[in-house]
């Protein structure tokens, strides 16, 4: 009985010395990354930035550096809000899966049959799985060029549906923005809710991601936001704050915190089964769309043997282990996302400032965070 009790206490106290172990690692590991993060960000002058990163076990960090503008402008926190960009067509992805998975709408489903333009165009046979893993058989960006314009949303797609495509639906890859938001229509017609509205109640709220949001009045309802910047010849200038790309929400219309994204990557984590399922994160990771060209990546390439496209998310084979990701890019800002299932980790940068800054950081996070995990004691 004595030698029973001694096992029972070692076995205790070998799994507190190895959390406690872990939990040191840690927060080695967040202090050493967020040191490179701000050296890099200082030696490229980039006037702001919001990190967040998770780790379903060992916690959470979320930190602002810089300012919100190069003048006059506020400290950034990890509640001040950045454009996501195209990281918004995860929020499309999962919002999707979600709503398959509770039989809202079938993925396998006619564009045509929500929408009846599309079933007199070159896109009846388009399905919703398609347009969410740019697999419609489109000119890849087709008229971009118009969503920075004066068009409306309405009058591009008007306009869309009548381009010829160049290959059938699901048999080619080519990246859409437009086309890629009609989903939002569909969801409308589907359910009799705007897909704002899905966001706002059925993820956001939920999530209690409290700072961010869709649109343009989200971003500007206070004065905790980051301006986009450009470079000019010498220095970062201040640009002003567009709304063209937020008249297409799915593929570049959501607003988040590093707050927010904490949040963002628990629920991709799997800890918020109530808001998605795990049956609606198999369903958005599928791999739809072969993605070739991604393995050409300059800054990649080395490490990635498998590239697809999901349900609003990007698909690698990175070193052997499957992670998905985005980046986003609109003009002023920089945005990456990564989540590692095996290693229960992930991951978000955003930039106020258009720099390629954010492809070597994101690189670096991946390879630290798959060597962390390689490393450190059971959590």
């Amino acid at each position: 009985m004595k030698f029973l009790v001694s096992v029972v206490f070692w076995l205790f106290t070998a799994h507190s010395f190895a959390t406690d172990s872990a939990k040191v690692q840690w927060n080695q590991f967040l202090n050493s990354y967020s040191k490179q993060v701000e050296r890099k960000l200082k030696e490229k002058s980039i006037p702001g930035a919001a990190l967040s990163i998770v780790h379903g076990e060992l916690g959470d960090y979320a930190k602002g550096y810089g300012i919100t503008k190069v003048r006059k402008g506020r400290a950034v926190d990890a509640h001040t809000r950045f454009r996501l960009a195209s990281v918004s067509k995860t929020f499309a992805g999962s919002l999707s899966a979600k709503l398959a998975s509770e039989n809202k709408l079938l993925l396998d489903d006619y564009v045509s049959d929500y929408l009846p333009a599309f079933a007199d165009s070159e896109y009846k046979h388009l399905k919703l799985y398609h347009l969410l893993s740019h697999s419609s058989g489109l000119v890849p960006n087709a008229y971009d060029n118009l969503i920075e314009s004066r068009m409306l949303y309405q009058d591009i797609v008007e306009r869309l549906i009548s381009v010829e495509k160049i290959c059938r639906p699901g048999q080619c890859y080519g990246y859409q923005n437009v086309m890629f938001s009609i989903i939002a229509d569909v969801i409308l017609k589907a359910t009799g809710m705007p897909y704002e509205q899905w966001l706002k109640e059925f993820v956001f709220t939920p999530l209690n991601m409290n700072d961010g949001g869709v649109g343009l009045a989200n971003m500007t309802r206070d004065t905790n936001y980051a301006l986009p910047h450009v470079l000019g010849r010498k220095r970062w200038h201040t640009a002003k704050l567009k709304a063209n790309y937020y008249k297409v929400a799915p593929a570049a219309g959501v607003n988040a915190s590093a707050a927010d994204m904490v949040q963002w990557l628990k629920l991709q984590l799997g800890y918020y089964p109530s808001v998605m399922s795990l049956e609606a994160l198999t369903i958005q990771s599928r791999p739809y769309t072969r993605t070739k060209r991604e393995l050409r990546r300059r800054i990649w390439r080395e490490h990635v043997t498998q590239a697809y496209y999901g349900l609003g998310w990007r698909i690698y084979e990175y070193e052997g282990t499957t992670l998905y990701y985005h980046s986003g890019w609109v003009q002023g800002y920089r945005t990456d996302v990564v989540v590692i299932p095996a290693i229960n980790m992930g991951f978000s940068l955003l930039l106020n400032a258009e720099s390629g800054v954010i492809n070597a950081l994101t690189t670096d996070f991946i390879n630290s965070a798959l060597q962390f995990a390689q490393n450190a004691p059971e959590a």
